[in-house]
């Protein structure tokens, strides 16, 4: 698929039929020489240090006695503009429907091999559209249905437990994210469905009964999982997660007091 062909049509027919509604699939997303881009550009200041992994907040951490307050900022060019990742939010229709019609927010992730999360879900600090973009790495996203497993909501603004624990419940389905891919998620699915990643060195028993968007992945992943015998092993991936959230505050004290 190439970048010029992105639209609300596109979005539609990437949906992955095996899940319930509003989980979308694109591969391709970014070319090769953004991707290059885009972890070049990452601030080595910006890391903070979780127990087994790190992360970045853009602009900034939530604020706000509930942690669900963003201070206004922009985000900085090389994750909205060079490349032109809102652009191609917008010609796709992704974001249309949110409080402020685009992202504000992008939560970045980093995982190494052996490195994940548990599941969780992300909290009413934002308008329930998440769209990731998957740099570096291949890695499973495992989704579970609400009540599957023990509830772990992230604190907004942050990310959620460090996958150093892992669950007992098998996932209900599997989403296959390879480097420079796009996954969307929007109500209902951000709103019934919890997600994680398991913290394995290698994602085994791959394959079109096992993988929800097998059928969108592109043929080369498809042939390259296949002659590994439905193995994929890790290296570093990082995650871009664009959000809108909700509530967006100019002032610098949150107290109400200038």
């Amino acid at each position: 698929m190439s970048l010029a062909q992105f639209s609300p049509e596109t979005l539609s027919a990437a949906r992955i039929s095996p899940l319930p509604d509003s989980f979308f699939y694109i591969p391709n997303f970014i070319s090769g020489e953004e991707e290059s881009y885009i972890l070049q550009k990452l601030p080595a200041k910006s890391w903070h240090t979780l127990h087994h992994r790190r992360l970045q907040a853009h602009p900034s951490t939530l604020a706000g006695k509930s942690h669900d307050v963003l201070l206004a900022a922009p985000l900085p060019p090389w994750l909205v503009s060079t490349p032109p990742i809102l652009e191609r939010f917008k010609d796709l229709g992704i974001f249309i429907g949110t409080k402020h019609g685009a992202p504000n927010h992008c939560l970045v992730n980093e995982y190494k091999p052996g490195e994940g999360i548990m599941p969780h879900e992300d909290g009413g600090a934002y308008s329930p559209v998440v769209a990731t973009v998957s740099l570096g790495g291949m890695i499973v996203l495992d989704i579970y249905e609400k009540g599957q497993t023990g509830e772990d909501t992230q604190r907004p603004g942050t990310a959620p437990s460090d996958g150093d624990q892992r669950t007992s419940q098998k996932p209900k389905w599997r989403i296959l994210q390879p480097p420079r891919s796009l996954l969307v998620t929007v109500d209902p699915a951000y709103t019934c469905t919890k997600h994680g990643i398991d913290n394995v060195e290698v994602d085994e028993d791959l394959g079109p009964e096992t993988v929800a968007n097998w059928e969108l992945l592109e043929e080369e992943d498809r042939t390259t999982i296949q002659q590994n015998q439905g193995r994929s092993e890790r290296s570093l991936r990082v995650s871009l997660t664009y959000r809108d959230v909700l509530k967006v505050n100019a002032v610098v004290g949150l107290g109400g007091r200038r």
